[in-house]
């Protein structure tokens, strides 16, 4: 099985969202608002999930593998959800709050949002299209948990490593910044491994083009008035409407993913279906 020691990587970036979100959501968790425990939920139920198939594949628990990744099935839409609804809370906080920082900062959240949105989506789906060849297969699952490692790990810069946090820039420039580094190492390290072996290894290119993608806009978002316009009007839909919609996108992609030929005729044992 490829990416023996994918563990390590998935556990760190556990680790990260644990230290990183410990003081802002893990302490207080009693008062935060429900999008941040959906969106915690979810966000780490599936990086455990990877963490769960990773260890039951190479173990050779092949059967206990199929019946587990059966639930990324249901457990995708509400990933999609929990991303959706912090953007709703992102965007109440736009046009109700009059503070500096809040109208600088979440149309870029916002809209780094709903990259994280569209990387996942394409991911999974071309993971479950690629369910029959266990690298490419793999390789999208293992890409998934880059996508979630940029907004812990800037806070864990900001709290504990501020020298990684280089331009010198002030306070709110400056958490910008510290996301849009992460993002950087992220995009790195995914370079590193499709370099590891480029015939197999294009999912973690894919990722690394997402997330150079989602670091751009994120970094040159709040400054472009269209984007705040519309950051504004996508604040006046009900938040049911973005809920479903959203609930309904991850499960149609799902749905999609795992129906779509894999182009590939199946051997006498399939491979498993996730990673």
């Amino acid at each position: 099985m490829p990416y023996r020691h994918a563990n390590y990587f998935v556990g760190f970036v556990l680790l990260t969202i644990v230290i990183g979100f410990w003081g802002s959501y893990f302490v207080p968790i009693a008062e935060v608002p429900l999008a941040f425990h959906v969106h915690a939920f979810t966000a780490m139920a599936w990086v455990i999930l990877l963490m769960f198939q990773h260890w039951s594949i190479h173990g050779r628990r092949n059967a206990l593998h199929k019946k587990v990744g059966m639930l990324s099935l249901a457990l995708f839409p509400f990933l999609i959800v929990g991303f959706v609804m912090i953007i709703n809370v992102a965007a109440a906080r736009f046009v109700s709050s009059d503070s500096a920082t809040t109208q600088f900062l979440t149309p870029s959240f916002g809209l780094s949002m709903v990259f994280a949105i569209v990387a996942y989506l394409m991911l999974f789906y071309l993971a479950l299209r690629n369910r029959r060849s266990v690298r490419l297969h793999a390789g999208y699952m293992l890409a998934t948990p880059l996508v979630l490692f940029e907004s812990p790990f800037s806070r864990v810069m900001l709290d504990h490593l501020p020298f990684l946090v280089f331009t010198g820039t002030g306070f709110p420039q400056r958490i910008l910044d510290a996301i849009v580094i992460s993002m950087a190492m992220a995009a790195v390290f995914a370079l590193a491994m499709y370099l590891r072996d480029r015939k197999t290894g294009v999912p973690f290119l894919v990722a690394a083009g997402l997330i150079v993608l989602q670091a751009v806009t994120m970094y040159v978002g709040t400054s472009i008035e269209w984007v705040r316009s519309g950051f504004a009007a996508y604040a006046a839909i009900p938040d049911w409407i973005t809920i479903v919609a959203g609930f309904a996108l991850g499960a149609a992609v799902a749905w999609m993913g795992w129906t779509a030929p894999s182009g590939r005729k199946p051997g006498p044992a399939l491979a498993p279906m996730t990673t």
